[in-house]
């Protein structure tokens, strides 16, 4: 199996981090794990420019990505690092809804 074959069936936090090699804590995953897969996601999307062919190369920058997302939020929190969008929207949204759609 390739590289790309082995991810494709990691599915939680704790999976990527273990075929990785990652130590974690499991307390700081089970809290931030969305925040940290997702923020690991933005990290590969902003690396696919210069991201290696090489299988090898490439296994050694997705390590790196992931414990740089990892450790994020071992040293801040989800509302500090805002990955989602929830949390860069500065003040609550307003929509109007008028009677006649409520009505409907």
């Amino acid at each position: 199996m390739s590289f790309e074959d082995d991810i494709e069936d990691l599915d939680a936090a704790e999976d990527f981090l273990q075929y990785f090699k990652i130590e974690y804590d499991q307390t700081t995953v089970h809290v931030n794990r969305l925040h940290i897969l997702q923020r690991f996601h933005d990290y590969l999307n902003k690396a696919q420019d210069t991201m290696p062919e090489d299988e090898t190369a490439k296994k050694a920058v997705y390590t790196q990505l992931l414990a740089r997302a990892y450790q994020d939020f071992v040293e801040s929190d989800a509302q500090t690092e805002k990955v989602f969008k929830v949390f860069k929207m500065a003040e609550p949204q307003q929509v109007f809804i008028s009677l006649t759609d409520i009505q409907s």
